[in-house]
C-alpha cells in the first residue's frame, strides 16, 4: 500500500481521505465544492485514483470529484481474506457510497470500473445522474454481454495471456510481481504516451503491487475472468429503464488492446442509442494517460451541456 501522504514528486496533490465503511480502509480523493454535483472516478486495472489526476485538477473547480481506490489498489488497504471479484467491488462500493451519501452522481468509468459502476447502477438507480464509459465496458444485463466478451477475448493480447497464464500456473508468479512488471503489463494493454513514462510514474504505477500480499486486488481481478468467477448484475426491469433515460457519453481509444471498440461500444449504444460517441485514433487503453487534455476536455463540455 501507497503511504497515505504520498504525492509522487507534487504530481497527484490531493488530500487523502479514508472510510471503513466497506470492512477495510479504503482511500479516496474528494476535491472540489463540498455542495457541487459528484462525480465519481472509478478505475480498473491495474491502476488507482492517479489515472484521473489530470481529470481532478481540471472538473474540481466546478464540481466535486471523488475518486476511490478499489479494494486491493492504490492507497486502499489489501485485506487478507476477502475475495476481490466483481460482485465484491460493486458491494464496497455501494458501501463506499452510501457512507459519504453521494447523491445525483456522474459516473467516469474505465476498464473494470465500468462493470463496477454498471454494477451500482443497477442496485442503486436513482443516485445517478450521468454515465461516461471511457474505455471502459457498460454491461447492463443485454442478451449478448457474454459473446461479446468471449469474442474480445479471443483477440484481446491480454485476456490470451490470463487463460494461458492461470493453464500453466504462471499467473500468480507473473502478477504477485506487478511493481516490477508494471510497464510491460500497462503496455500489453494498450499504451500509447511515452513521454509520460518518467521515474516518478513507474513509481506511482508500480508501489501499490510492493510484494504479494499486496497484490491481491489485481490477481483477483484477472483469475476471476480465468475461473468464471466475476458476477455481472443484472439490473430489475425498473432499473433497466432509469439507467437508459440519463445522459450518456462513450470516449474511446481506438488502439486499446484489451478492449476493442467493435465489441463493446455496441454495448453502450444498445443502452443508449442516441449518446455521443467519441472515439479517439492513436489513443491507448489508458486514454487518460494518452490523451488526458483532451478527455478532460469532452468530459468537462459533457457535464455543461448535459
Amino acid at each position: 500500500m501507497i503511504p497515505s501522504d504520498a504525492t509522487f514528486a507534487g504530481t497527484f496533490p490531493f488530500a487523502p481521505h479514508f472510510t471503513d465503511a466497506p470492512g477495510f480502509r479504503m482511500h479516496y480523493v474528494d476535491e472540489g465544492p463540498r455542495d457541487g454535483e459528484v462525480v465519481l472516478c472509478l478505475h480498473g486495472e491495474p491502476t488507482w485514483g492517479y489515472l484521473f489526476r489530470h481529470l481532478i485538477l481540471t472538473l474540481s473547480r466546478t464540481h466535486r470529484v471523488v475518486v476511490p481506490d478499489h479494494m486491493g489498489f492504490g492507497k486502499s488497504e489489501t485485506p487478507e481474506g476477502r475475495s476481490y471479484w466483481l460482485q465484491d467491488h460493486v458491494a464496497n462500493l455501494e458501501a463506499f457510497v452510501g457512507a459519504l451519501g453521494l447523491t445525483d452522481i456522474t459516473l467516469v468509468m474505465h476498464d473494470f470500473g465500468g462493470p463496477v459502476g454498471m454494477g451500482l447502477a443497477a442496485r442503486q438507480p436513482d443516485l445517478i445522474r450521468r454515465i461516461i464509459s471511457a474505455n471502459g465496458p457498460t454491461p447492463f444485463g443485454q442478451l449478448d454481454l457474454f459473446d461479446r466478451l468471449a469474442a474480445n477475448a479471443a483477440v484481446s493480447p491480454w485476456f490470451q495471456w490470463i487463460a494461458k497464464a492461470d493453464a500453466d500456473g504462471t499467473l500468480e508468479p507473473v502478477l504477485n510481481n506487478l511493481g516490477f512488471n508494471i510497464l510491460s503489463t500497462l503496455k500489453l494493454n494498450g499504451f500509447e504516451n511515452n513521454a509520460v513514462v518518467t521515474d516518478t510514474w513507474i513509481d506511482a504505477y508500480g508501489t501499490p503491487f510492493a510484494g504479494a500480499a499486496e497484490c491481491l486486488g489485481a490477481l483477483g481481478w484477472a483469475k476471476g475472468f480465468a475461473t468464471v468467477t466475476h458476477r455481472f448484475e443484472t439490473p430489475s426491469p425498473a432499473a433497466d429503464l432509469a439507467i437508459r433515460s440519463k445522459p450518456a457519453l462513450a470516449i474511446w481509444g481506438e488502439a486499446d488492446r484489451t478492449l476493442h471498440a467493435e465489441h463493446f461500444l455496441p454495448l453502450f449504444s444498445a443502452l443508449f442509442p442516441s449518446a455521443p460517441i467519441e472515439r479517439l485514433p492513436g489513443v491507448g487503453h489508458y486514454c487518460f494517460e494518452d490523451a488526458p487534455d483532451t478527455i478532460s476536455s469532452l468530459i468537462a463540455d459533457f457535464l455543461r451541456r448535459s
